[in-house]
């Protein structure tokens, strides 16, 4: 499923930055662009973050690109 429409980001792209060491929503920024256009996926790459158990801050905030 695609999570960040802007870029083109899935669920595996997240799941496959997680387990190579992402651990913030500003990981996934950093790494992938998600949530560096219009934000809309923010929300659920954070409970993909959650679901990995490797959320480390919740409410972290996005650093825009």
């Amino acid at each position: 499923m695609y999570i960040c429409v802007c870029n083109g980001i899935n669920e595996r792209d997240i799941r496959s930055a997680v387990d190579a060491g992402a651990r913030t929503l500003g990981d996934l920024q950093r790494e992938l662009g998600v949530a560096s256009g219009c934000g809309q996926c923010a929300g659920e790459a954070q409970c993909l973050l959650r679901e990995s158990g490797r959320d480390c801050a919740f409410g972290a905030q996005l650093h825009p690109a």
